[in-house]
């Protein structure tokens, strides 16, 4: 499968991943924090460090892999461009605090969400 293919694939699915996290935050989350957004860029951050080690240093066959799932899968799933328009609507609500705490919550979990998995695929 060509290497555009499997970038097309993994992103059409990471995409429905986001939605579907989105549609269930939506019934319990009616808070300004950004939930859904703050969980699929921790979690995807977690798999991508799993991802890394696991196509790079145990199972090097899934390399091949590495458009569909990290590029594809991961890209779309996770949400760069949604968390920093949550940011910019924060601060137009003039909600500073939670603005602020979602930058450097999200930040600091997803490195740490990162770390971890890297360590967690070392460790299996």
């Amino acid at each position: 499968m060509s290497a555009y293919l499997m970038v097309a694939l993994g992103g059409a699915i990471g995409a429905m991943g986001r939605f579907s996290v989105a549609k269930y935050f939506a019934q319990f989350n009616q808070g300004a924090f950004p939930l859904a957004t703050f969980t699929v860029n921790v979690i995807g951050c977690f798999a991508m460090g799993m991802l890394f080690v696991l196509m790079t240093e145990r199972i090097t066959a899934l390399e091949a892999y590495r458009p569909l799932l990290m590029v594809g899968f991961l890209g779309a799933f996770t949400t760069f461009s949604t968390f920093s328009l949550e940011i910019v609507a924060l601060l137009n609500q003039q909600a500073w605090l939670s603005a602020i705490g979602y930058l450097l919550l999200s930040c600091f979990c997803g490195v740490i969400g990162t770390w971890l998995g890297i360590l967690v695929a070392r460790l299996i």
